[in-house]
């Protein structure tokens, strides 16, 4: 990875972005188990749960998940790192979706064949891998509705009481439509929040530090992605995304802008060649980033 910096001392390192290993299972007939651990220690400096829950999934439209999983809320969000189209998430996606696996406990159904699923979900809504500050939880819920086999379309709805101040209130909204015909494949997704007493920036896929702030906010966001897989297994892709931190300030907004080629080896191998051309509105700042990664399933 290559970096643009303020101070003008640009840098490049080898990371492990995401190094994980997991478990998966069924214990016969009506009991799934899943758990996976990231080895990576670029970002945390030591190894961390990210997933371990069991489901009872008997009925299809009342499956039932217990432990620590991914919140149900956006599609980006709920798109594996194996099966994202860029290196990163959505930056909207990464600072107002979060936190992005949380304890709590699911509700969802629908067939694999459905035109109609859903997510609803109570969960502590705080830090991962803290315990709860408050005797509140927070309500996660998604569903997806497809008319056409070639077209999705979903909303999410998110509201608790987070941190340990009770005032701490927290509401998201999101829309989302996909697009797949052949080869091509079109997405994109919009975001509200609006979050009163302390609030939190911060977090996601490129490793940026959690960080807690005091004051109410709104912020706003979106992203559109289109891709075409061609016949030589290259993947062209162009991502925009806008953010905007603080709707109450004009000329606030940022927009990402990512130039992608995916090329996959293998069913199991692919390599990721990403470069992120980022416009502030309001000051623009020298932050560009040129990602190339390689990723193996196995």
């Amino acid at each position: 990875e290559y970096w643009q910096t303020t101070d003008g001392k640009d840098g490049n390192s080898f990371t492990f972005d995401r190094a994980r290993l997991g478990v998966t299972g069924t214990i016969p007939y009506d009991v799934s188990y899943y758990f996976a651990v990231d080895f990576s220690r670029f970002k945390t400096g030591a190894g961390f749960i990210l997933d371990a829950f069991a489901s009872y999934t008997r009925y299809e439209w009342f499956k039932v998940s217990l432990g620590q999983f991914k919140s149900p809320l956006s599609l980006e969000q709920n798109t594996p790192c194996q099966g994202l189209h860029t290196v990163y998430r959505s930056k909207v996606v990464d600072e107002l979706a979060g936190p992005q696996r949380d304890m709590g406990v699911m509700v969802f159904g629908g067939k694999s064949d459905s035109k109609f699923h859903y997510y609803l979900a109570l969960m502590n809504d705080y830090k991962q891998g803290f315990e709860d500050e408050n005797i509140g939880k927070s309500i996660k819920s998604r569903i997806t509705f497809s008319p056409w086999e070639f077209l999705q379309l979903g909303g999410s709805f998110g509201y608790g009481i987070t941190g340990a101040n009770s005032d701490n209130e927290k509401t998201r909204l999101g829309g989302e439509i996909q697009v797949k015909y052949g080869n091509f494949l079109f997405q994109s997704e919009y975001l509200w929040a609006d979050d009163t007493g302390d609030y939190t920036t911060g977090g996601g896929c490129d490793g940026t530090p959690l960080e807690t702030h005091s004051g109410g906010v709104t912020r706003s966001g979106y992203f559109a992605q289109a891709m075409y897989k061609t016949s030589w297994n290259l993947q062209p892709v162009f991502k925009f995304e806008s953010y905007d931190a603080d709707v109450s300030i004009d000329n606030n907004s940022e927009t990402i802008m990512t130039f992608g080629l995916n090329y996959f080896l293998n069913d199991w191998t692919r390599v990721q060649v990403n470069y992120r051309y980022k416009a502030e509105q309001a000051l623009e700042i020298p932050n560009d980033q040129v990602v190339i990664q390689v990723q193996v399933k196995f």
